[in-house]
């Protein structure tokens, strides 16, 4: 086969750092668009970002020639910077260490779409510490 392709749907989730509540309606969609086009930058195109003032999901295609970490890290600390450089919030901001990734296949991509496209309403009934949890159980993962 003379091509290679790749379609790699990444579902990321990381927290605003202790979990404080940074990002607020009056400055979100700036700090979107401007996370968009970091990932762009690196040639991951976004499908959406979402998310509430301590937590952001982003659903978007993994260039195949960059590694998941490095990205999500340009895209954390390009950002965290911005915002300190524009003044938006009173505080210092930064994200939290870490954060989750998950592979999304094309059958369950619009499904992801919509419960980030949904995160207001999601969390009116569900914290997102009780939301973490529920992803660490259902893909398995352990604290040892």
């Amino acid at each position: 086969m003379p091509h290679s392709f790749h379609t790699i749907w990444v579902h990321a989730i990381w927290s605003t750092k202790n979990r404080k509540s940074f990002i607020q309606s009056n400055v979100e969609e700036k700090i979107y668009h401007y996370m968009k086009n970091q990932f762009k930058d690196s040639g991951c195109p976004v499908r959406i970002i979402n998310g509430m003032p301590d937590h952001v999901h982003c659903l978007f295609l993994l260039n195949p020639q960059k590694a998941l970490t490095d990205v999500i890290k340009q895209v954390k600390g390009s950002t965290s910077h911005w915002i300190n450089q524009q003044d938006m919030i009173p505080q210092k901001f930064s994200w939290q260490v870490g954060g989750a990734s998950y592979s999304v296949s094309e059958s369950v991509k619009e499904k992801v779409y919509k419960y980030i496209a949904n995160q207001k309403k999601h969390h009116e009934h569900k914290s997102f510490q009780e939301e973490y949890e529920e992803f660490i159980k259902l893909h398995q993962f352990s604290n040892g």
